[in-house]
């Protein structure tokens, strides 16, 4: 189905446009009329003003389906954007873009509103699109994933981003890090327990894993969990049914699990520091996340999609300027998603007139040096 579809009559920017939702794995369709199922409609301003005005043109999404109408003025002086109708129509002032197109910030914040319409996960890079692509196929069906990364590289945006797009998305998604809590907790806390069933047990509680009933239960980290609890999860991956602590009685659970680790499996088993048949009981899909300098093409879109993310809803979005595009883009990342985050949040505090320059950026900047730089430009 149609996600996204662009009136290209009178819309300059509608090729560069299509070309970035598609890298993002977001279906796009270009054309005069739009076809019954569309969730966007984009059109330019001019052919706004042919179709016969405001009116005209909401007239012609409601025909379609198009839950969201974008409305787009090129050539503006500088980048904004006015929701109408509660967020239903959204007015975009859109400046020309820049002689690199794919990586003109105008272009890459535009394209960032049109697809955070329909989908999460955010690329440009071409392995990146793959692995969207691998994920749709999975999120099919109800098979258990694993996905392996470095931390900070996004399993878990992948993991809900499968969620989102099964059968189960309106069912919850619970996910629970299995390397932040005690080991002496986590059991309880996954299985559930009967009222009394130890000290402190002063009600009963159903725990994390019947909480995701109908739904999806991601364990993060999963190769932190301790060896007891290992083959107790293993049953209930292999009987679909647990036993919460102090009761005789099983309990049929429905759900998808999703498990997460930043770490070597095959050498984890190996080392004896996880079971092998629970390993492969989980890694019967393997999904796997990439460094993010392993991939220099989404560091453009993802410091954008964190722009409008950081940005309080009533206040301009910031633009990030070519320089500051290509000193994100020289940066190796060793911090992966997270480090860019953080290098945005500052730039956010840094920047003055809208515009994020290069050296607001402040990468491997300590708190000391961060705050002599806040001083300096004060």
């Amino acid at each position: 189905m149609t996600k996204i579809h662009l009136i290209d009559e009178g819309f300059e920017a509608a090729a560069a446009l299509a070309q970035l939702l598609g890298r993002r794995r977001v279906a796009v369709e270009r054309g005069a009329k739009p076809a019954a199922g569309v969730q966007v409609l984009a059109v330019s301003a001019a052919t706004e003003a042919k179709l016969g005005g405001p009116r005209a043109v909401a007239d012609l999404a409601r025909g379609c389906g198009a839950k969201t109408l974008v409305v787009v003025a090129e050539g503006a002086a500088s980048f904004a954007v006015v929701a109408e109708m509660g967020g239903r129509i959204l007015r975009v002032a859109l400046p020309k873009a820049g002689a690199v197109a794919l990586r003109d910030s105008g272009l890459l914040m535009l394209a960032d509103i049109l697809g955070g319409q329909v989908q999460a996960m955010v690329a440009a890079d071409l392995a990146t699109g793959q692995l969207i692509d691998l994920a749709a196929r999975v999120a099919r069906t109800d098979v258990t994933v694993f996905i392996n990364g470095p931390t900070g590289s996004g399993k878990e945006v992948l993991a809900r981003q499968v969620h989102a797009a099964s059968r189960r998305a309106n069912a919850p998604f619970v996910a629970i890090n299995c390397a932040a809590i005690p080991e002496n907790m986590l059991e309880a806390i996954l299985f559930g327990h009967e009222k009394g069933a130890f000290t402190g047990a002063s009600t009963a509680n159903k725990g994390i894993i019947r909480a995701a009933e109908g739904g999806t239960l991601m364990l993060d980290e999963v190769s932190e969990m301790p060896m007891g609890l290992q083959s107790k999860l293993l049953r209930v991956l292999q009987e679909r049914s647990l036993t919460p602590i102090g009761s005789q009685t099983e309990v049929a659970v429905d759900i998808r699990v999703i498990a997460t680790s930043n770490r070597d499996m095959p050498e984890e088993v190996r080392a004896r520091r996880f079971r092998e048949d629970l390993f492969y009981r989980l890694n019967v899909f393997p999904l796997a996340t990439r460094a993010l300098c392993e991939r220099p093409d989404d560091i453009p879109v993802l410091a954008t999609a964190m722009v409008r993310r950081h940005t309080p809803e009533a206040a301009p979005l910031p633009m990030l300027s070519a320089e500051a595009i290509a000193t994100l883009m020289a940066h190796d990342w060793p911090g992966n998603v997270r480090e860019l985050e953080n290098v945005i949040q500052r730039a956010l505090v840094m920047q003055e007139g809208g515009v994020i320059e290069a050296c607001d950026l402040l990468i491997n900047a300590s708190a000391p040096s961060a705050m002599l730089a806040l001083a300096r430009a004060v």
